[in-house]
């Protein structure tokens, strides 16, 4: 008996269906878990775990924060760069800022929930905490002193080309004294929270400063990856620190600098991406090499 013609046509779908689902569905994913069992191969498919003393510390493939109950850096160390993936390094919440470069007014707000730093106080702020903590210099271009954006609201009698009538240092607040104490000849004042200086009229002009032009503090100490899960930092960045870790570990600067390099990949293929020191790994080593009390 022959089938009316659609219903063959749904029979041979529901077939289709059914070879798809066992081969896609179920063949080919445990196929790739068979392999990922294989020697050599075992350890990356569970993630690079990595182990000390019988217990799990981390991944080798995801970064980690090296600080105390309070958020402060543990001096003995090395320190990890900035995470923007959740509270940091989630791998549930990989992500970027998706702050850019025009990112340079603070949200101020008397409600925490609306206030928000920009990307430059962000970077500034944290270019403060690295210079202080690895006793380097903490000055970036376009940085206030106090650690926040060197931004100027400037207003204008006539659009854009009239005579200056008022300035706002638009990321600074009291009792912050403003970075510069006045700009063409009008003095600056400080910022109100919930003010919105640009839609005022504003002209957003910012202040580059006396800072060097190669910051100490490297790039990647002050910018989170754009997964936000990044386990490396450059090899300068990790430079600024191997002082720090020497005096609080009471070795030779020397030694510490040694496990840097030895920890220290280059680039993928030989010309792919940047040298990076895998920041856990090398932790690990200086526990092991030379361990505190």
């Amino acid at each position: 008996m022959r089938l009316p013609t659609w219903l063959a046509q749904h029979l041979a779908a529901l077939r289709a269906l059914l070879v798809f689902t066992v081969l896609l569905g179920l063949a080919y994913p445990l196929a790739l878990v068979a392999a990922g069992q294989l020697p050599g191969l075992s350890g990356r498919a569970d993630g690079s775990l990595v182990s000390a003393n019988g217990t799990t510390v981390g991944s080798a493939l995801i970064g980690q924060h090296f600080t105390d109950a309070d958020g402060n850096p543990v001096p003995r160390y090395f320190q990890s760069r900035p995470s923007a993936a959740g509270d940091g390094y989630d791998p549930t919440s990989t992500a970027a800022s998706n702050l850019g470069p025009e990112s340079v007014v603070d949200t101020l707000s008397t409600d925490p929930e609306e206030a928000s730093a920009s990307l430059l106080t962000q970077v500034c702020a944290r270019s403060k905490a690295a210079g202080e903590l690895d006793g380097v210099d903490g000055r970036r271009p376009y940085c206030t002193t106090d650690g926040v954006g060197a931004v100027l609201a400037v207003f204008r009698a006539d659009g854009l080309t009239g005579k200056i009538t008022r300035v706002v240092s638009v990321n600074q607040v009291a009792p912050a004294t403003p970075f510069v104490t006045s700009w063409q000849g009008v003095p600056v004042e400080l910022a109100k929270p919930d003010e919105d200086y640009v839609a005022a009229g504003g002209l957003i002009v910012p202040v580059r400063g006396d800072a060097p032009a190669e910051p100490a503090v490297p790039a990647d100490a002050v910018t989170a990856s754009g997964s936000g899960l990044d386990p490396h930092i450059s090899p300068a960045y990790a430079q600024i620190q191997v002082a720090r870790v020497a005096r609080e570990r009471r070795v030779d600067p020397a030694a510490v600098r040694a496990l840097v390099d030895k920890h220290t990949t280059g680039r993928s293929l030989g010309f792919m991406g940047e040298p990076g020191v895998n920041v856990l790994e090398l932790n690990l080593a200086l526990d092991e090499k030379f361990p505190t009390r």
